[in-house]
């Protein structure tokens, strides 16, 4: 009776688990935006089929220790048995099919949620409306805050970000001195920042509210306080919300850049009205004191040079 009571529970292990990943309700497996659902099942199918192998295991190594055990002289003794042909298939059959199985899942997802490839779709019921625009980000991650810069909207913020419900957004990343990761849970996967290096995302929130965004990667004494609320807002809402930060006084140039650049923790939330519209691109190229060459035209003239030799 114990033994079938055991085996009914190993069997229930798969269906459980879902069961309690479904319902647990962290930002991972319960998010708002299209590319981090996709990413949240692709956890489950993997974590499935994974637990094809490892339950049977688990059941089998349980069965086997109560099955042969010293007192069970019911049990068949062969000490001289050493091989099985279906034994064998079964043993490295199974575990490659599955690998295969994950093998295409990992080929096909590697490509669809490729971040800097173009979103195809608003959700899995909707594409995308021919006339939609996407709407530019461009994110700086600084010591320990992080900048963020609409560049056709010309306005600038520091630790907030917010974007409409059903609206494709393209992140353009890029840090400022050390290399930190920029997440949003909620949204999407992490993506790393670099400097003098450009990195992209595309995603899409499909619900609005208010999300937590952080950094992912440890970058030095204020790392724990480097946070941002991610807004998903109506277009209406967004509207206004641009209205109002243009409203601001500040704007950001490049001397007042170098005073944001330098390392402060736990910065609060500023909004600047207008911003230079080419501080991302010297950010970037890392020229944004007076009299630097940025990295673009220093790899342009090193390029003309090889040409002319």
């Amino acid at each position: 009776m114990v033994s079938l009571i055991s085996r009914r529970g190993l069997l229930l292990l798969p269906v459980l688990s879902v069961a309690l990943l479904a319902g647990c309700n962290t930002v991972v497996m319960n998010p708002s935006g299209d590319i981090a659902s996709q990413q949240g099942r692709l956890i489950v199918v993997s974590t499935l089929l994974m637990l094809l192998v490892i339950v049977p295991v688990i059941a089998l190594t349980i069965w086997f220790a109560w099955r042969y055990r010293k007192n069970n002289t019911a049990a068949r003794y062969e000490p001289d048995w050493d091989h099985s042909t279906q034994l064998e298939l079964v043993i490295w059959g199974a575990p490659l099919l599955i690998i295969i199985a994950l093998g295409l899942l990992t080929w096909i997802s590697t490509h669809t949620l490729d971040p800097y490839r173009p979103l195809s779709r608003l959700d899995a019921d909707r594409p995308i409306p021919a006339d939609t625009k996407t709407l530019t980000v461009e994110v700086v991650a600084l010591d320990w805050k992080w900048l963020f810069i609409y560049p056709e909207q010309g306005i600038a913020t520091v630790n907030e970000l917010a974007a409409p419900v059903d609206v494709p957004i393209r992140f353009k990343i890029t840090s400022s001195a050390i290399m930190n990761s920029f997440f949003i849970p909620a949204l999407a996967g992490q993506i790393y920042a670099m400097p003098g290096m450009q990195t992209s995302l595309n995603a899409v929130i499909n619900r609005p509210g208010e999300f937590e965004g952080f950094s992912a990667n440890y970058s030095g004494a204020g790392f724990s306080d480097m946070r941002f609320k991610f807004h998903g807002m109506t277009q209406e809402n967004f509207d206004q919300w641009v209205a109002a930060r243009k409203t601001a006084s500040g704007h950001l140039n490049r001397p007042d850049y170098l005073q944001l650049e330098k390392p402060s923790e736990k910065e609060p939330v500023r909004y600047y009205g207008s911003v230079d519209k080419d501080l991302y691109h010297a950010i970037l190229n890392r020229c944004i004191e007076p009299g630097q060459m940025c990295m673009d035209q220093m790899m342009s003239g090193h390029k003309m040079e090889q040409a002319h030799e």
